[in-house]
Order: structure tokens, then C-alpha cells, then sequence
């Protein structure tokens, strides 16, 4: 239980760092640097790229991040791992709350003038109103949660140095990737991508607590 107190304590810590970054957001503070940022992405837009930045997007999708957790769950549970299979309900609840705040929380997504097509997915279906909230970022949550915690499980159970360290390589150049192409297609703010970052941060947390929690020994 003492190696856990870290991080239950970053969870608390990004708890209210999440709860602080939605006040200002209720309040307007960040809306100049939105849009800054949104038209510095937009000047920079260069329509070759269009094509890659939307198959980035498909990472973190909920098509392709759902059935990347679906598998991960159904590893655990065959391999003997039964109760930490349940770490499937982090994503759940976290997707859960994503779309309590896109429904309860005023905060436009970028304009149509500045926004550029997102890569194919039903969360469109969410969000496909031009007046439609956008935080938090979605794309960025599931990426932070599903990349994160495959890594993690891959860090615990493989056998091979290279794939630990690739693990955790790939999960962190996806995390960017996903960053930068919120910003670049202009779908979301660079709040919506904050807020993201940190709520998935906190349901990766809750998850690899779960998977370290304390076991009972067995006689």
C-alpha cells in the first residue's frame, strides 16, 4: 500500500487541478489563449498534411481505443488475471464523464472558419453540431487512458527489456501525436486538450492503482 500513496495523491492533485481548469473555463479565462493558439494552428495548416493528421486521429477514437480496451480486458481474464480484468470500468466511467460535461458544460468548440475535417468516427455523432461543447477532448482522454494502461500491463508481464521500453515509448509519442493533432485540425482548444490530458491522467492512475492494489496472500 505505501508505493500506491503517490499516486493516490497525484489522483487528489489532478482532481482539483481538473475541477480549478473548469471554474476558468466557466469564467472565460482562457479564451484568448484559445483562440491564439487555434489561429497560430490554423496559419500553420498546410492541406497535404490533411490525410495523415486524420489517421492519427483514429488512435483515439472511441472505434479503435474501445476495442484496443476490449482486448485488454479479455487478455486479463484469460490469462488468469479475473478481477483486474476490471480495469475496463476506468474507461467506462471516465467516457462517462466526458460526455456529462460535452452535455452540462458551455464551452463551443472552435469555429467552422478555423476547424478542418476530423478523422471518421460515431463520436462525431457527440459533437457534430457546430454548436457543440467541446471539453474535454475525448480523442486525448482515451489516448492517455487505453495507451497508458497498456504499457503498464506490458511493463508488468513481458519478459522482453525492448518491448517494456517500447511500450512506454509508444504510449508517450502517441499521447504527443494526439496533442498536436487536436491542435492542428483545429476540432478542439488547447484547454479541451488540457482538460483531456487530465482526466485521462486520472483514470490512468485510478487503473494501475487497481492493478497494484494489495493482494491477499495465499496459503
Amino acid at each position: 500500500m505505501p508505493a500506491l500513496i503517490p499516486r493516490l495523491l497525484a489522483i487528489g492533485i489532478l482532481s482539483v487541478a481538473f475541477i480549478a481548469l473548469t471554474l476558468a473555463i466557466t469564467a472565460g479565462l482562457f479564451m484568448q489563449l484559445d483562440l491564439q493558439v487555434a489561429e497560430a494552428m490554423h496559419d500553420a495548416w498546410v492541406p497535404s498534411l490533411h490525410g495523415v493528421f486524420q489517421a492519427i486521429a483514429e488512435f483515439g477514437s472511441i472505434e479503435v481505443t474501445g476495442l484496443l480496451m476490449l482486448g485488454l480486458t479479455v487478455y486479463l481474464w484469460r490469462a488468469g488475471f479475473g478481477s483486474d480484468a476490471l480495469v475496463f470500468l476506468v474507461f467506462l466511467a471516465a467516457e462517462a464523464f466526458e460526455i456529462f460535461y460535452k452535455f452540462n458544460l458551455h464551452h463551443l468548440r472552435p469555429p467552422l472558419p478555423l476547424r478542418e475535417e476530423d478523422g471518421p468516427s460515431v463520436s462525431e455523432l457527440l459533437s457534430g453540431s457546430s454548436a457543440a461543447n467541446s471539453f474535454p477532448s475525448g480523442h486525448m482522454m482515451r489516448t492517455v487512458i487505453v495507451y497508458g494502461l497498456l504499457a503498464f500491463v506490458i511493463r508488468r508481464l513481458s519478459t522482453s527489456p525492448r518491448a517494456r521500453t517500447l511500450a512506454v515509448a509508444g504510449a508517450v509519442v502517441l499521447i504527443v501525436l494526439m496533442a498536436v493533432d487536436r491542435l492542428y485540425l483545429d476540432v478542439h482548444w488547447e484547454s479541451d486538450v488540457i482538460g483531456g490530458l487530465v482526466l485521462g491522467a486520472i483514470a490512468l492512475l485510478a487503473g494501475t492503482v487497481w492493478l497494484d492494489r494489495p493482494r491477499k496472500v495465499e496459503n
